[in-house]
């Protein structure tokens, strides 16, 4: 018998199946066997006896198919009747989810077969609920393994912070040979050494000990055994002083770690914190007003005296807005300063002037600082009102103004007033021009506009003054 470009068993290759015989086999070799009429009834049902997971499914005979169908499964046994219907013979399974009455529901792997002309169509099922389970585990399985490594994730970001907030030195040792396996940035700043180069360094190396290295780490075990703290001496830092430390042991990854707690003697700790005190209140309470950026120039802090400056009430408002939006020549004047401190670390005197939301001007002095030394830390500008400072250096007796009255009183006599102006103007006009040529690093167009000239009017001036040739333009 050949059925289109199938290959199967000619006619007489087997004997016939007598009828008796062929619902067991039907019912052995599937789960579940379906017959369902040409017009979509279910004819008859067979249920393979070792499988009594199905129950009693007598109750489908003689109803539509789909009343016993997930409405997803619906469309795919829909066009398998129909390739059947029109005469094709599908080689492929499909997979349905039967549900009775809304109750339960258990997907089936069918195959389906054309019975004869007068359109019945067989299907034989296999139970995929075995295979639907494990595949449940298995997505069970992802989900736990997916929470178990955000829960660790959350538990990483948990330890770093306590970690670099803590404030107490605290070292993670290796019980076997005394490297220090990892410390937190108080354990750094208490040695004045930057994060990381502590790590692969011998703890014992840090203080001081009569014996040999190895005999230190096996006093520290005994002490994190015996839960007791161990008084020693530091060293090899930037500061020699006593310090208690709280070793505790544990087991990781198959090693023996020592986790050291460090706490400063109390003398020490009192200088720190007087220190720490006084540096706080110069800047909350200091004159001059003080403020910290970021490397871009935003503004992270700010003291009362610089709010005075500029007539803002409250800090919140100027938070997080760049330091340009408060100088009378912007991005020039920024670009000025953090170029220069970038190159040195600082810069001592810059004159310029402040501007608040309200178009007011006041001129000042700034002095800035990479206080951490690292080109993406913060920026500190200490800035001061000029007026007073312009007062103050303008009073009789100040040695400087008495030089430069008698410096100028000596060409008294020598040449007319008109030629002591020109000179002494030529003087001033030059040391500005070198002055902001210096500040901008040769970039004449901002120089040109920190001096409010154009920039043909700068050229003009440097030829006057000697300062360029008339082939640098």
């Amino acid at each position: 018998m050949q059925t289109r470009d199938s290959k199967l068993w000619d006619l007489g290759s087997i004997p016939m199946i007598q009828p008796e015989f062929l619902g067991n086999i039907l019912a052995t070799a599937s789960d579940i066997a379906l017959v369902v009429s040409e017009t979509e009834i279910v004819h008859s049902i067979l249920v393979n006896e070792a499988e009594q997971n199905f129950g009693n499914l007598s109750h489908w005979q003689g109803k539509p198919i789909w009343d016993f169908l997930s409405v997803d499964s619906v469309p795919k046994l829909r066009n398998a009747l129909d390739l059947i219907k029109s005469g094709a013979t599908i080689m492929h399974s499909i997979e349905i989810n039967h549900q009775d009455q809304a109750k339960w529901q258990f997907p089936v792997r069918y195959s389906v077969h054309r019975l004869g002309d007068d359109g019945h169509v067989l299907l034989l099922g296999r139970d995929l609920r075995a295979v639907s389970e494990i595949q449940q585990q298995l997505v069970d399985a992802q989900l736990t393994i997916e929470r178990s490594y955000e829960q660790r994730r959350e538990q990483d970001v948990h330890y770093k912070m306590l970690f670099a907030t803590g404030v107490d030195p605290v070292f993670f040792i290796s019980a076997s040979d005394g490297r220090i396996e990892d410390a937190n940035p108080s354990a750094h700043a208490l040695f004045g050494l930057a994060d990381g180069d502590l790590k692969s360094r011998n703890f014992a190396d840090l203080v001081h000990y009569s014996g040999t290295p190895q005999e230190f780490i096996e006093s520290l075990s005994t002490a994190a055994v015996s839960k007791t703290p161990m008084d020693v001496d530091l060293s090899g830092g930037a500061k020699t002083a006593q310090a208690m430390i709280q070793p505790f042991i544990y087991r990781a990854s198959g090693r023996r770690i020592i986790l050291c707690r460090l706490t400063l003697s109390q003398k020490v700790q009192s200088a720190e914190n007087a220190l720490m005190s006084g540096l706080m209140s110069l800047y909350s309470h200091g004159a001059d007003a003080i403020v910290f950026t970021n490397a871009d120039g935003v503004i992270q802090y700010a003291n009362e005296s610089f709010l005075e400056l500029i007539n803002v009430p409250d800090f919140s408002i100027i938070r997080g807005r760049s330091l340009v939006d408060y100088l009378a020549r912007g991005q020039i004047d920024l670009a000025v300063m953090l170029e220069n401190v970038r190159r040195s670390g600082q810069m001592r005197v810059y004159s310029t002037k402040l501007k608040n939301d309200f178009g007011r001007r006041i001129g000042v002095e700034v002095s800035i600082s990479r206080p951490d030394g690292v080109d993406h830390g913060y920026v500190a500008f200490v800035i001061r009102d000029a007026v007073r400072a312009d007062t103050m250096r303008n009073q009789p007796d100040m040695p400087n103004e008495v030089q430069s009255g008698a410096k100028v009183s000596e060409l008294v006599g020598s040449a007319t007033l008109k030629e002591i102006v020109s000179e002494t103007t030529d003087i001033i006009e030059k040391i500005c021009i070198e002055t902001a040529i210096e500040l901008t690093s040769n970039n004449r167009a901002a120089a040109a506009e920190m001096l409010g000239l154009s920039r043909q009017s700068l050229y003009v001036k440097l030829r006057k003054l000697g300062l360029i040739s008339g082939n640098d333009e």
